[in-house]
């Protein structure tokens, strides 16, 4: 139920990380321009964003960043702007906060640029757009099923209420679902966040300790490229459902 006023056509992509899970392929290149059947992470996760309505996208760059600049040199579709952290690693939420002056002042997507799925009867975008309502959340995640998931071997993150609210597992459980790499984030969820390097973890957290983290479940298959391995099951997968 997006609100008038809260288009949702921009969107982050997190892209600054070392890529140190996916050596040797990060060797020589960011784990976002790393190939899976010969086309990047990154060039998959922009033609996603823009099949579901994204006009502009924010990447945030620092290992190897030249080569993501170059990369997206020629992208019309979204149109894309650079956020520079070539200077200082600022991890996931540092990294947002500092691109908030390119965002907006209303409602955005994050992606990480190594997240990628086959998607269900419904483009999942398109899909958490219209379930967002910026009078009950800060911030709505994607959520894929653990067992349905490819390359995933975890105990989960977050437990689901029926009404969509989150709760995170405890350290020794066990919970249904995993953070699939999009969210919607307010802008005001930063507005006691400090300068410098912090986990989008822990913003979240304090989402929910107010009731204002939310998930919507994803009807596709979502995809753990976090290693070599992971990557040749993704790669498998695909060529499967094609």
């Amino acid at each position: 139920m997006t609100r008038a006023g809260e288009p949702l056509t921009m969107a982050m992509v997190l892209a600054a990380g070392l890529g140190q899970r996916m050596r040797p392929l990060t060797a020589d290149r960011p784990k976002p321009l790393v190939p899976v059947l010969g086309r990047t992470l990154l060039d998959r996760v922009l033609d996603r964003l823009g099949d579901g309505g994204i006009e502009r996208a924010v990447i945030n760059v620092h290992y190897l960043g030249d080569q993501i600049v170059h990369a997206v040199a020629g992208r019309e579709r979204p149109r894309i702007e650079i956020s520079d952290e070539r200077d200082a690693l600022l991890d996931t939420g540092g990294g947002v906060r500092k691109a908030l002056a390119l965002l907006g002042d209303g409602p955005f997507f994050v992606q990480n640029a190594d997240s990628i799925w086959i998607e269900g009867p419904e483009n999942a975008i398109r899909q958490m757009r219209r379930n967002w309502d910026g009078e009950r959340m800060d911030c709505l995640l994607l959520l894929a099923m653990t067992t349905t998931s490819t390359g995933y071997t975890g105990r989960g993150d977050f437990a689901m209420e029926p009404e969509g609210r989150l709760l995170r597992r405890h350290e020794s459980g066990v919970v249904p679902f995993v953070f699939a790499g999009l969210s919607i984030m307010h802008p005001r969820l930063f507005d006691k966040t400090p300068e410098g390097a912090f986990s989008l973890n822990r913003i979240w957290d304090e989402a929910i300790e107010r009731d204002r983290l939310y998930g919507m479940r994803l009807e596709g298959r979502w995809m753990h490229v976090g290693s070599p391995a992971g990557l040749a099951e993704a790669e498998q997968a695909l060529q499967e459902m094609a």
